[in-house]
């Protein structure tokens, strides 16, 4: 079954969630305020965080901006992308989050990614021990490969605890998640949340005009997005948006959502501007002719089986 995420309140999870990796850093504190009161507005009810982001003054934005509101809110964070998903690491990195945030309870902790070195069973069994204290209430995995993940929530059943939610990237032009992540987070009840719905900004057709941002200021994402077929893609999909009367990151976040394993992207922005976009699509309805012509754009990825030719 799968997990549906409550606040403290009962309030469930919105069907986006807002990323405040840009807090602190991109965005200044008034940037960050009103995004954040931008995406209450539109219906966010789920925010998340991480432990690594911007030195921590994204939790400690995230926390001060949150008081008036903490019963209702959602409230993820990650632990653990550096230094080891061992027990004493994850337990450090949860009580500093919380203490930035001025926070009682973490409402989802995630583990940031997968640690080769670290046997998984140290790691739950930790996290079951934070969630037995109240120190969380629902534990997440990031960044985990499908086989990972499987072997995670069996380990993680041992302790009693459930994972009950994932982290995946996931876009119209980064399709790999469809492989084997959605329906795996179906099939074991988790709730995805995939992360990097503008493939970078690239779909918002910025990059085509000369605009800037992490696909030009961050090596990482330009080699993530150096590929022609998805800037082909994306200047397609800026001429669909055109012929809609829509903007192109609305389309880019609706298509996201609509997988049929309804996935909660996670959007994200530097400016209440540029925000504005992504959050129009918590209120947009795209039809299944429309979903396929953008999945159509970029060739999906090959199936998971070496049978693929007997479907």
């Amino acid at each position: 079954m799968r997990q549906n995420l409550t606040s403290l309140d009962g309030t469930p999870a919105s069907r986006l969630a807002f990323g405040t990796m840009q807090f602190g850093g991109r965005a200044d504190f008034a940037a960050s305020q009103a995004m954040f009161e931008a995406s209450l507005e539109a219906g966010i009810t789920h925010f998340d965080t991480a432990h690594l982001y911007t030195d921590g003054a994204s939790e400690t934005f995230l926390g001060q901006l949150i008081k008036p509101h903490r019963e209702g809110l959602i409230i993820a964070t990650k632990a653990a992308y550096t230094g080891g998903a061992g027990a004493a690491n994850i337990r450090a990195s949860a009580e500093t989050s919380r203490k930035r945030m001025g926070i009682d309870v973490i409402d989802a902790l995630y583990l940031h990614r997968f640690d080769p070195d670290t046997d998984m069973h140290k790691s739950f069994e930790e996290l079951a021990k934070l969630k037995s204290e109240g120190v969380i209430r629902a534990v997440g995995i990031s960044n985990f490969a499908a086989w990972q993940a499987v072997k995670a929530c069996f380990i993680a059943a041992k302790f009693d605890l459930e994972i009950s939610l994932i982290q995946p990237m996931y876009s119209a032009v980064k399709r790999q998640a469809e492989v084997e992540i959605l329906p795996m987070a179906k099939e074991m009840g988790m709730l995805c949340a995939p992360y990097s719905p503008l493939g970078g900004g690239m779909l918002t057709g910025k990059y085509a005009k000369g605009g800037v941002g992490r696909l030009t200021e961050d090596d990482r994402y330009a080699a993530r997005y150096r590929f022609g077929y998805m800037h082909e893609a994306a200047a397609k999909l800026s001429e669909i948006a055109a012929r809609e009367g829509v903007h192109p990151a609305t389309l880019a976040v609706a298509w996201a959502a609509s997988h049929e394993t309804n996935p909660t992207p996670i959007v994200s922005a530097r400016s209440p501007a540029q925000l504005a976009p992504s959050l129009a699509a918590m209120q947009y309805t795209m039809s299944p002719d429309l979903y396929s012509e953008i999945a159509g754009l970029v060739p999906p990825p090959a199936s998971a089986t070496d049978r693929a030719e007997e479907q």
